[in-house]
């Protein structure tokens, strides 16, 4: 549960928040056996699978570097318009 009280979950590739939503009280009902607050289940970021290739990890690993956060700003300052949701 993060800060804001939601709960997270994640789907199997290609599964979309839509069809996990026909599922709605099965959904809540799981939940609220994890936290009896929970109220509602709603859809809220669409993701996108991202691969990458022939990328060195020296360049965002190791002493010196600015790590993961680099290689975020580097992909939204590349890649107009991308909203990465969470830290890579």
């Amino acid at each position: 549960m993060n800060a804001k009280g939601a709960i997270t979950a994640t789907t199997y590739q290609n599964a979309t928040a839509e069809m996990a939503l026909q599922f709605h009280n099965l959904i809540i009902s799981a939940a609220r056996s994890f936290h009896k607050g929970v109220v509602d289940v709603e859809e809220n970021q669409s993701w996108e699978m991202l691969m990458i290739h022939a990328v060195s990890l020296v360049r965002y690993m190791g002493k010196g570097t600015e790590g993961l956060q680099k290689m975020r700003d580097e992909f939204e300052a590349e890649n107009k318009g991308i909203a990465i949701p969470t830290q890579v």
